[in-house]
């Protein structure tokens, strides 16, 4: 059976653009302050903030490169995914309860606050640059490419400058709600479309996937390999997945800003939980399906193919649309997310220190105007990446180099009590250094380590740096410690008077054994 992307299948993916311009004109007009424009005024619950959390963290190249990766090369990538929960149990468990108790509004101020103004500009200027060059521009350019497999003529500028459009737009005028909100039915289009793709393909096996693991390659379906693997070495696995983890699920504004959105403490802890759950399906109906594919259909080329071939080929007239739909979602959510931080941070830790009288009606026309502004600059940037496609794969290791400092100010910073500004500051500035330094060595041959492995290293590096420049500094303030840092009942606050089946401390052991069972039946 062979589909083309037929009038109806276009017709779905237009009413999804209506749908998704019409959500965020609604809630334009409802959004009139700083705090509704970055937050959502704090209204958001547990649902909500789950289905964006996962909605943002799922990409169009996401999906391409976990069902291409499965049919290539095996599932060991696959981790990034559904270990995500161990992470989120640690932002659960400590730093929800910590950002919510500080009142901040962007990740950044945190650090102003546990440290000094220094820490919290590095860390902005940083995470702003990255967001807008890698998250938002990758995004466009890698979302742009899935939509030229369906649609060959497309041209590469002009639909980047289109997707960036659309996202910017209702971003700019409705918010973090709209975003959240469009996010949410991104997310159950992402699943439903999906899922269907990999039911179908199941019933080609017979729903038997016995035979789909006999007929693949030794080791294809183990997630711990050798040293010398270049995907995931089995090091990297314990020492390197792990910090990556906790840096994108904890200190991201790009992903914990609908978390600060969360109503209060006990609606964040149970959206985080939630996620947790949400991305463990990735491996069922993205993951499974490239599997499943190299079984069905031994000859497909190109990894990257696979799933453009598995909705064109498997699906009928109608659910392609719906699949591509999903397809486009995840380049909106991953965009409007990464748009509506970036201003964000622009505006709370930029603009707002210079304008400390700056009124609602500024702000939000400052957040707006810095919304278009970065839109046009990942649009722009969006199609030049093609003429670089190796320094683009160098980009994709770059979070190497900058999250190690980042984790041990924020990991080590929270437990360590004698850790201060200048600490935190110059672990930010030598660890940021060190890590370009080796990234260069390991670019010319000098340095052996997989960037996962390095990450560890790294980490250990920045620890080091940290603890000796803090033990040979002031110490900080008592302000700075007390509502900053671990402190004993962290871990129930908010949560006192509930029973027992919403103690989300139940549901985080039930989704961490679900997560070992996994890495069990993998290993």
């Amino acid at each position: 059976m062979t589909s083309t992307i037929s009038n109806i299948d276009v017709a779905i993916i237009i009413g999804y653009f209506l749908l998704v311009l019409t959500i965020g004109f609604i809630i334009a007009r409802k959004t009139k302050t700083g705090e509704d424009l970055f937050l959502g005024g704090r209204t958001f619950g547990w649902g909500i903030i789950g289905l964006s959390l996962f909605a943002s963290n799922i990409s169009s190249s996401t999906i391409i490169g976990l069902s291409g990766a499965a049919y290539s090369t095996g599932i060991a990538t696959s981790v990034y995914e559904w270990m995500s929960g161990i992470p989120l149990i640690i932002a659960a468990t400590i730093f929800v309860p910590l950002y919510l108790r500080a009142k901040v509004t962007t990740i950044p101020e945190f650090l102003e606050k546990r440290f000094d103004r220094r820490s919290q500009l590095f860390f902005s200027g940083i995470t702003i640059f990255s967001t807008i060059m890698i998250e938002t521009a990758g995004g466009l350019y890698a979302g742009t490419l899935v939509l030229q497999a369906f649609f060959p003529k497309l041209v590469m500028w002009q639909t980047a400058m289109a997707l960036a459009f659309i996202a910017g737009i209702y971003t700019a005028f409705g918010g973090l709600k709209a975003v959240v909100y469009t996010d949410a039915i991104q997310a159950l289009i992402l699943i439903i479309g999906c899922g269907i793709l990999t039911w179908i393909l199941l019933g080609k096996v017979d729903f038997d996937l016995a035979k789909v693991i006999a007929a693949a390659p030794a080791e294809h379906f183990s997630v711990v390999r050798p040293m010398d693997d270049e995907s995931l070495p089995w090091l990297g696995l314990l020492v390197g997945v792990p910090f990556l983890g906790f840096w994108y699920w904890s200190t991201n504004q790009y992903i914990v800003q609908r978390v600060l959105g969360g109503r209060d403490i006990r609606h964040a802890r149970w959206g985080v939980i939630f996620a947790g759950f949400l991305k463990i399906i990735p491996l069922f109906i993205m993951v499974i399906p490239g599997a499943i594919a190299l079984t069905v259909y031994p000859n497909i080329e190109n990894g990257d193919s696979v799933f453009p071939f598995l909705v064109t080929n498997v699906l009928p007239v109608g659910l392609v649309g719906l699949v591509l739909a999903g397809l486009v979602s995840a380049i909106m959510s991953s965009v409007d997310s990464a748009l509506n931080s970036s201003s964000t941070l622009m505006v709370i830790d930029f603009i707002k220190p210079n304008r400390p009288n700056m009124s609602n009606e500024e702000m939000v026309k400052y957040g707006r105007i810095s919304t278009i502004v970065f839109m046009i600059l990942a649009a722009l940037w969006a199609p030049q990446i093609a003429n670089f496609s190796g320094l683009w794969d160098y980009l994709q290791q770059m979070f190497s180099i900058i999250v190690p400092p980042i984790v041990v100010i924020f990991l080590v910073g929270v437990f360590y009590k004698r850790g201060n500004g200048p600490g935190a500051f110059w672990t930010l500035i030598l660890g940021t250094l060190i890590g370009v330094l080796l990234f260069i060595l390991g670019e010319n041959g000098m340095w052996p380590l997989h960037f996962t492995v390095n990450v560890g290293f790294m980490i250990l590096v920045c620890s080091i740096i940290f603890i000796v420049v803090s033990q040979l500094t002031p110490a900080p303030s008592k302000e700075q410690i007390e509502l900053l840092t671990y402190r004993k009942g962290l871990v129930m606050d908010g949560m006192e008077g509930y029973p027992w089946y919403q103690d989300y401390r139940l549901w985080m052991v039930i989704l961490f054994g679900l997560i070992m069972y996994i890495l069990g039946v993998l290993w």
